[in-house]
């Protein structure tokens, strides 16, 4: 994974300091781009630990077309909390009662959760994020665009046509109740020589948190894409907009910086599934990965 951490690097030495709308600070740059060749392993960070758990179980309820993290937390999965936790302080007026994340905090936290998992009014209410990735992948104004991918790909593989948009503008206002809109934005696929290729836009990049899930995922969807189509695995290409480090990440990518990268892994999916909506966590299995230690940093909210 040295294209990862060539980004890294070049935006800590280019990035411009840009203030931000969580008030954090960030050192950022405009347009960059990484390609990775699935022939050659799944491109999973080595130089710290990726929870891959996390990864799947998302992407799982993208495909779906799910919005609410009822179907995360109850599967252990914890990565999408913090928008609606906070949401729901704020809309209870309890915000000013706890200081991000303080030990209170989490406390509470748990509390929500737990009503997420077994109140299903709450879970209702507070669980949902509104018109996020998965309603706009499987219904963007009644058009269930995953679905036509795969129509077009096995119909028409030379299209220049293969996409798949997050960016709504009608629905951009609602979705911050998510806390932000969709920072992949756009991904688009391309057939040559029975190989699949897939490239994402992405507006917005969180470099040293966000980009290694962002990674992996776009490249386990296209294996999963490329099975359903009977394709070979070509390249998968991640292209930034804004891609930034939050200040307060700073030591931490030091640290990461300091790693040298380990041999990718691989990934073995079931061949038994050939749709892409029955796949299952089980059906995935990851070899050979040895990372170096998880390194621990604080999401911006």
């Amino acid at each position: 994974m040295k294209q990862y951490l060539d980004l890294m690097r070049h935006v800590k030495n280019n990035g411009i300091r840009k203030e931000d709308r969580t008030g954090t600070g960030t050192i950022s740059v405009f347009g960059y781009q990484m390609r990775f060749d699935l022939s050659e392993g799944f491109p999973l960070v080595t130089t710290k630990k990726v929870h891959l758990k996390s990864i799947i179980f998302e992407l799982l309820w993208f495909i779906q077309g799910d919005t609410n993290i009822k179907f995360l937390v109850k599967n252990g999965v914890n990565i999408w909390n913090d928008w609606p936790f906070q949401n729901w302080l704020k809309e209870t007026k309890q915000d000013k009662e706890y200081s991000m994340y303080s030990q209170a905090w989490r406390d509470k936290m748990k509390e929500f959760i737990e009503r997420i998992k077994e109140d299903k009014k709450f879970s209702d209410q507070y669980g949902d994020l509104g018109p996020v990735y998965g309603q706009q992948w499987r219904n963007f104004q009644g058009i269930d665009q995953l679905n036509g991918l795969i129509n077009d790909i096995n119909k028409s593989p030379d299209s220049r046509r293969l996409i798949v948009s997050a960016w709504n503008p009608r629905d951009i206002p609602v979705m911050e109740k998510s806390g932000l809109p969709p920072c992949h934005t756009l991904f688009q696929f391309y057939v040559a020589e029975g190989k699949l290729s897939c490239q994402l836009y992405q507006r917005s990049a969180d470099v040293f948190l966000g980009v290694p899930f962002n990674i992996a995922s776009y490249a386990l969807l296209t294996m999963m894409i490329a099975q359903a189509t009977g394709l070979k695995l070509g390249d998968f290409v991640h292209t930034f907009g804004d891609a930034h480090l939050y200040v307060n990440h700073l030591e931490q990518v030091e640290e990461q910086l300091s790693r040298r990268p380990h041999a990718l892994p691989n990934m073995q999916i079931n061949p038994l599934v050939t749709n892409i909506f029955d796949f299952q966590y089980i059906d995935f299995q990851l070899n050979n990965y040895d990372p170096q230690p998880a390194i621990s940093a604080r999401v911006a909210v």
